[in-house]
């Protein structure tokens, strides 16, 4: 079976600062601190994207996009507005990093709570850039079918039936009337912005809707976004215990609750007045 494998630095490792509960090993936060940030490449009021001063990953180049300045928040507490701004920020930079020819591979993800494999509790997402790095060994395409939840102006919503790791997992796939009216140059780079406007909020909406369904208080998600055929995937997935089937065996599970799964999540969405 073929793999992507990369050299974990673990003397740079042991240095990262743990703030997350359960694992802090330091009550300052570095994200706060943002007189001392170095190595800033862009900005957009509270929205900072700098370079990572942990680069464990060799080789790769690894970069931290803080979200906001409220500490103890995330995505279920901004205001649209700022969702828009912190997705419309990171897809800018991820694809710039996709298409300047310098990796083969960039990945775009956000880490939240203590089982998302994270350790900074500040909100914030990644991209990382790999020269080396196989693109197509990173996901399989069937991983992004499922019940269909919402759909609208080229942006769907569903539940996976086909999931990475088992359980209540959400997709957000870009088709391509998201790219209608662009220029096949341009349409390969970002969609259209009312589509990223729409991706941002369903984004916001699905994590809001797993925190008070899971209502669990060391709730965890990650974020993963994908370049499938130069059109947007993104994968929302809550965090539990990982299944040892999958550890162990790399054997996927698929719960009987998926159609449950997506009933849920379109009553919460009824409930914001998506249908209307």
């Amino acid at each position: 079976m073929e793999i992507n494998i990369i050299n974990f630095n673990t003397t740079i490792g042991v240095k990262k600062p743990r703030t997350i509960q359960g694992i802090a090993n330091t009550i300052d936060c570095p994200f706060c601190d943002v007189e001392h940030l170095v190595n800033i490449i862009d900005t957009d009021d509270n929205i900072i994207l700098l370079k990572n001063k942990y680069n464990v990953m060799e080789p790769s180049d690894q970069l931290v996009l803080i979200e906001t300045d409220q500490c103890k928040s995330d995505i279920p507490d901004y205001p649209k507005e700022q969702m828009r701004r912190v997705i419309h920020m990171g897809v800018k930079h991820w694809i710039e990093m996709l298409n300047c020819g310098k990796y083969r591979s960039v990945i775009f993800f956000k880490n939240f709570g203590p089982m998302s494999g994270g350790t900074i509790q500040h909100p914030h997402m990644q991209l990382v850039g790999y020269p080396e790095l196989d693109p197509e060994l990173m996901f399989d395409p069937v991983e992004f079918e499922g019940l269909k939840i919402y759909e609208r102006q080229g942006v769907e919503l569903n539940t996976s039936t086909n999931p990475r790791i088992g359980f209540s997992e959400y997709n957000l796939v870009l088709h391509d009337e998201a790219y209608a009216g662009l220029e096949t140059e341009q349409a390969a780079l970002t969609p259209r912005e009312e589509s990223l406007n729409l991706l941002a909020d369903l984004i916001k909406e699905t994590v809001t809707f797993m925190k008070n369904y899971f209502k669990r208080p060391n709730f965890s998600y990650n974020l993963f976004f994908y370049n499938v055929e130069k059109q947007m995937r993104v994968k929302i997935m809550p965090r539990f215990a990982t299944p040892p089937m999958y550890v162990g065996y790399n054997i996927h599970l698929r719960p009987t609750s998926i159609p449950s799964f997506a009933e849920n999540l379109k009553n919460h969405l009824k409930e914001q007045g998506y249908f209307q």
